[in-house]
């Protein structure tokens, strides 16, 4: 497998992208003689696999807008609102209300989700040149996201492309000094086909990521801080002058992932075959090889004991090395098909998957051992190997009548599973969603029922250890989750202003049988009784507008019911932008200025445990509400674009710092800067 761990292969690998792109001209854009633009952004078009399972290859034009460029969540490949531990690329989990849609056997390993992107999700371009492009966005604090990207067309239908990222983040807490905290590196190769007629598409890619975390563990308190004090010594927001729990843990996050779709029409126009070959791997593994103590002697922030069912206790006393791996093969059949009103997609997708997980006892080096299944006492290292073969049957039809109205209908199900035919019925995992539309009006219902991810159903490591299995097929012996969630829509435009318009959306969900990770860290189910469920309502509004050349974007959202019994959701959530944007210099530049502000309530947010990344809930820390104000400049020249950026101006009025997770502060003020640049040649 690729290995991104040392300096000198990343600089190997730039200087490889740099060899590829060396035919690159000085300028941006290529020109004729009469310094007529031949090639840029009109050109140059990118293709989704979402765009190509629609059996539609136009492509879009690339995304040139100044408007999140300077958003440090547009940086990652979610930008949905995350909570984090403080330190860009760390690990991270949904702050809102998000659906599952996932069923069957899952990993449940998802804190470095952020920083990866899907093999489904890989950009492909059609360009009519070689086109590349490169961002750099570089903090005061150490924060960095680095891209490189080059691709070119070999034939008119053929393309290939190669494409490196990295995203970083130096440690906050308890040094003075350059210390990296989280390193993410990513290598994709990706290559796209279509034969002359436009009936075969080929869209195939490669990618690596390597995330490598040092876990401090949060800030260790002394005597004298309190979370009542918001400024000075006895504050928690002294940074480099705190101390914190682990000296550290180190968390590793490796995926590969080869992803190949194709499709052919079968018919001349409306009916096309398609098959999806998704092959995975992902690694997790966390060491600590000085477990804290205190001066007595009292093991610090693990807990205290772990036992495993037949073996005792399996604690190394001195250090932990746990690890995971799991792997994946998945086929999908389809068909799909449109027409001017109607649209169509029916697959089946059969799932082959492996996963493994073993800890190393006091005294064992973790090498050459083997293997033992679950329930077993093994005189060294334990092991959990179990196969997976699962088939999912789902499809998609929508029908759409002269831009008046259109209906969807979407859903999965899983009805074989590990040898046993499953029926419609209690027990069974699906998802089906319902959409209706008309003019500015839509209305949505979806329906699921989903069992625990692999994780919630047997970990196994030095700290923590459980296995809740009903049988010797891993069923689980938590029920399924079920949730209903009613979703009403109105966007429309509004007179007055220019480029004026409101969103607004508010749902009801209802959630029987939630499973979350509980105060001490493991699996919890809550009754599936109506009493026992969870009810959240959710509402969402969202206003932009502009009044000359002044821009305002606000939005925000607000959850009732979210900081109950296995769920920490804060109940506001709101985000402002205003900016003034034109082109000066004889229309030479576009620049834009402005601010932003981010509010979010105060609520008790999920504390992480870094040997199973896994976010869980919570009592005892308040993470109180805070504001955070950020002023930018973003300038657009020709093919390159640049920002300017301070970010937490409105640290020290009133407060120093604020939490984003118990005991982790977020970043201080700090200077951030940006460059993105396009070559087309």
């Amino acid at each position: 497998m690729v290995s991104f761990k040392n300096a000198a292969g990343r600089w190997l690998l730039l200087l490889l992208l740099l060899g590829l792109g060396a035919p690159l001209a000085a300028r941006a854009q290529i020109v004729d003689d009469s310094t007529k633009v031949l090639y840029g952004p009109k050109t140059t078009r990118v293709i989704s696999e979402a765009e190509v399972r629609r059996d539609s290859t136009g492509g879009t034009p690339i995304d040139t807008a100044l408007t999140q460029w300077p958003q440090a969540r547009f940086w990652a490949h979610d930008t949905t609102f995350q909570q984090d531990l403080g330190v860009l690329g760390s690990a991270s989990h949904p702050l809102l209300y998000q659906p599952n849609y996932q069923l069957g056997a899952r990993f449940g390993r998802n804190a470095f989700d952020r920083n990866t992107r899907d093999g489904s999700e890989v950009p492909y371009y059609d360009s009519r040149s070689p086109y590349s492009f490169f961002r750099y966005v570089q903090g005061s604090r150490g924060e960095q996201v680095f891209e490189i990207n080059y691709s070119r067309s070999l034939k008119k239908n053929f393309s290939i492309g190669i494409d490196y990222e990295r995203i970083a983040g130096n440690q906050v807490l308890a040094v003075n000094t350059s210390q990296w905290q989280v390193e993410h590196n990513n290598f994709t190769l990706y290559s796209r086909f279509q034969t002359e007629d436009g009936r075969y598409h080929l869209l195939a890619n490669y990618s690596a990521s390597r995330q490598r975390t040092r876990e401090l563990g949060g800030i260790w308190p002394t005597a004298t801080e309190s979370l009542t004090e918001l400024k000075g010594l006895n504050s928690f927001f002294k940074y480099d002058l705190e101390r914190v729990y682990l000296s550290p843990g180190i968390n590793i996050d490796d995926r590969d992932q080869v992803h190949v779709f194709q499709s052919y029409r079968l018919a001349q126009k409306g009916f096309t075959a398609y098959h999806v070959l998704d092959v995975r791997r992902q690694y997790n593994g966390y060491t600590d090889n000085a477990l804290p103590r205190d001066a007595s002697g009292f093991l610090l922030f693990y807990p205290q004991a772990t036992t495993f069912p037949g073996s005792g206790t399996l604690r190394n006393s001195v250090a932990t090395d746990d690890r995971a791996t799991f792997r994946q093969i998945e086929n999908t059949f389809g068909l799909l098909g449109r027409t001017d009103r109607i649209e169509y997609n029916v697959y089946g997708r059969y799932r082959n998957a492996w996963l493994s997980q073993l800890t190393t006892p006091l005294g064992r080096s973790g090498t050459g051992l083997r293997l033992q299944t679950v329930g077993s006492s093994p005189a060294d290292t334990i092991v959990a190997p179990h196969y997976f073969g699962q088939l999912f049957v789902g499809g998609t039809a929508s029908f759409n009548y002269r831009s008046i109205y259109a209906v969807e209908v979407a859903g999965e199900y899983l009805p074989y599973d590990n040898g046993s035919v499953k029926v419609p019925g209690a027990g069974a995992e699906y998802w089906l969603r319902g959409r209706i539309r008309t003019g500015p009006l839509s209305a949505e219902l979806l329906l699921n029922s989903y069992s625990a991810t692999l994780t919630q159903r047997v970990f196994i490591g030095n700290n923590y250890t459980w296995t809740n299995l009903s049988d010797n097929k891993w069923q689980s012996t938590f029920g399924n989750t079920t949730t209903q969630q009613l979703t009403g829509r109105l966007r429309q435009r509004l007179p007055f202003l220019a480029e004026h318009s409101i969103e607004l959306s508010a749902s009801a969900a209802r959630i029987a049988g939630l499973l979350f990770y509980n105060q001490y860290g493991v699996p919890e189910q809550l009754s599936s009784a109506i009493a026992d469920s969870k009810v959240l309502l959710i509402g969402f509004a969202r206003h932009r507008a502009r009044l000359g050349n002044v821009y305002f974007d606000n939005q925000a959202t607000y959850t009732r019911g979210g900081d109950g019994a296995g769920l920490r959701i804060p109940a506001l959530v709101t985000e402002s932008r205003v900016y003034y944007q034109r082109r000066v210099f004889g229309h030479a530049l576009f620049a834009q200025v402005g601010g932003e502000l981010y509010y979010q309530s105060s609520y008790r947010g999920y504390n992480y445990a870094p040997s199973t990344q896994q976010f869980y809930v919570q009592d005892r820390f308040t993470i109180g509400n805070y504001a955070v104000a950020n002023v930018f400049v973003a300038a657009d020249i020709s093919s390159a674009s640049l920002f300017l950026k301070v970010a937490y101006l409105n640290q020290g009025l009133g407060r120093d710092g604020y939490f984003t997770a118990p005991y982790y502060t977020g970043y201080p003020r700090r200077f951030q800067f940006g460059v993105r640049w396009r070559f087309f040649s």
